[in-house]
């Protein structure tokens, strides 16, 4: 086994000298405006037998587990809703001690009050230990953050150091930047203990402070495939290192046009990588990804395959005529906003509507607040923590901290409906216009 659980100082070495990759500068080249994302990434030819070796297989089976006989194996998985497809799935753990993470994560869990695992956690854990590629299919909300970020902290830890000039171990890939800035919490609060350095990369927002987190070097790089591609383009980072790719709610960065970003992406990754993909839906597009990125995976589903919404949240649903909206509006708002310490995120349809709707608010007196796509990444942080927000559907993964009830304007797609009623969130209302 390479490296330990202790703490180990990954920094030495790395702020010595010149920059990293030096002063080139991205960007098309002269008199070309538009070019195709990534077209300038060549595909690597991997030869297996000069790159270096690596570990992915930390998983020891408890001994509880071990005595878990066939028949208690299927009725834990009948009872958590969970279906198994592919060879050689482990056993699921029922307690966090089962996955023998090391002592720097299990005090986090306890600190966090974290009991059990989920349903996707306790199947999902062992496989990833195991180093099995694996699909993940469950509403968001699940736990699935957890699922892959745990076992890519012991994979880490098993690894060499990283030198001057090594890109990230594990690569976490996500639709949005508010998914992307999630994410990244996490992996700081459960990777600081033992000096694992992760950052965030993201449109949007300054390239600048991105950039000196790369060069300055980091074991988990979580970002949006464009924003990525644009810095792999630039040589500000490589994936020469990864050997852990994760791909988090592949289904919305395929409804999001981000397919030709995520090849150009997977082909600078070693093949023998270890690949998790996550997923709310299944459909033929991200089952066709799964057969070209995964190697003899294991598919674990939670729940029913088909698109639902989260049975844990309340909806109503009021029909009513567009004369109507208004005041039923002002009479919900005016029943949320009694309420302690409440806030509520009203959907619309266009970028238009939402500025309109804002004004409106404002001038009546209500605290709102307006987020779409047009806004900068300050904006839209500065948005994000007030009492009334007005988004459009552009904006509608923001996933633990907000939830969403829906009133005004019907939106485009019953998929995106779902999709964002699928974590549900104390004191939050969403109203759909």
């Amino acid at each position: 086994m390479r490296g330990s659980y202790g703490d180990r100082d990954r920094d030495r070495g790395r702020d010595r000298g010149n920059p990293r990759f030096g002063s080139s500068r991205g960007g098309p080249p002269p008199g070309k405006k538009f070019r195709n994302p990534g077209e300038r990434l060549r595909k690597k030819r991997w030869d297996l037998n000069e790159l270096p070796k690596f570990e992915k297989n930390f998983y020891n089976e408890n001994s509880e587990v071990q005595r878990m006989s066939q028949y208690d194996v299927e009725e834990y998985r009948r009872k958590k809703e969970i279906t198994v497809r592919g060879s050689g799935c482990p056993k699921p753990v029922t307690s966090f001690h089962h996955a023998q993470f090391p002592q720097y994560v299990m005090d986090v869990l306890v600190q966090q009050n974290f009991k059990e695992p989920t349903a996707i956690q306790a199947q999902g854990f062992p496989l990833a230990l195991s180093g099995r590629d694996m699909v993940g299919i469950a509403q968001t909300g699940s736990g699935k953050t957890l699922s892959y970020l745990l076992p890519a902290i012991v994979h880490i830890n098993h690894q060499p150091y990283l030198e001057r000039g090594d890109g990230p171990i594990c690569l976490v890939l996500a639709p949005t930047r508010e998914l992307a800035q999630q994410v990244q919490q996490v992996a700081y609060d459960y990777g600081k203990s033992s000096r694992i350095k992760s950052t965030c990369v993201y449109g949007g927002a300054p390239k600048g402070p991105q950039i000196r987190d790369l060069e300055r070097g980091v074991e988990i790089c979580i970002a949006t495939p464009g924003r990525l591609i644009d810095f792999l383009e630039a040589g500000k980072t490589n994936l020469r290192r990864c050997t852990y790719l994760v791909l988090d709610e592949a289904d919305r960065m395929l409804d999001m046009g981000f397919e030709p970003q995520i090849r150009k992406i997977v082909d600078q990754i070693r093949p023998d990588r270890q690949t998790l993909m996550w997923s709310a839906t299944w459909p033929k597009e991200v089952r066709q990804l799964a057969e070209d990125f995964l190697k003899d995976y294991v598919q674990i589903n939670v729940g029913a395959l088909e698109l639902s919404a989260n049975h844990n949240i309340l909806q109503i649903v009021d029909v009513c005529v567009e004369s109507e909206k208004d005041q039923k509006l002002i009479q919900l708002m005016e029943e949320i906003m009694a309420e302690k310490e409440n806030k509520t995120i009203i959907f619309v349809e266009t970028k238009k509507r939402c500025d309109d709707l804002t004004r409106r608010m404002r001038r009546d007196g209500w605290p709102a607040m307006c987020i779409h796509g047009d806004k900068s990444q300050p904006e839209r942080d500065w948005v994000l923590a007030g009492t009334i927000n007005t988004l459009t559907d552009i904006s509608l993964r923001l996933d633990s901290y907000l939830a969403c009830h829906q009133q005004r304007d019907e939106p485009k797609a019953l998929a995106d409906k779902i999709h964002s009623y699928s974590q549900p969130v104390f004191n939050l209302t969403a109203v759909t216009d």
